[in-house]
């Protein structure tokens, strides 16, 4: 099992198809959901699922809806957003990395963020903290190569 960081490939066809929308349109709604090391979570990731999900205290299946901090916009080349920083207060719980995915529908996926090793709270806050944004750090960033 593994989790690789990547912008899934499923959303970048869904961008080119105008399936999502990242300008405040209220009826999409993002989320940002945990998962273990033993999920398999990659570019070839195509919606969220709840197998090796994270279970705990304060944690709820599907994870915390995010909010859009700065709307999409450019530098030189590049476009994008960001999320702002969410928080799962006075959790108990164990992740390798986590999905960003779309609600409704099949709950297309956006992108997967490793963690680089597992991330505990013990009866603490659990944040997932989202760069910088800009065109070389914002975690959603599609630029020319």
């Amino acid at each position: 099992m593994a989790i690789t960081q990547a912008m899934c490939t499923s959303f970048k066809v869904a961008l080119l198809n105008g399936e999502m929308d990242f300008s405040g349109d209220t009826s999409q709604t993002f989320k940002i959901a945990l998962f273990t090391s033993s999920a398999t979570l990659s570019a070839a990731t195509t919606a969220y699922a709840t197998t090796n999900e994270v279970t705990g205290t304060n944690y709820v299946a599907g994870g915390n809806t995010l909010v859009i901090s700065a709307a999409p916009t450019s530098s030189g080349t590049t476009a994008f957003l960001d999320f702002a920083d969410t928080t799962w207060s006075d959790a108990t719980i164990t992740a390798r990395g986590a999905l960003i995915y779309k609600v409704g529908g099949s709950n297309p996926a956006v992108a997967v963020l490793d963690f680089g090793g597992d991330k505990t709270s013990t009866t603490g806050d659990f944040t997932v903290q989202f760069p910088a944004s800009d065109a070389t750090n914002a975690i959603v960033r599609i630029a020319t190569p």
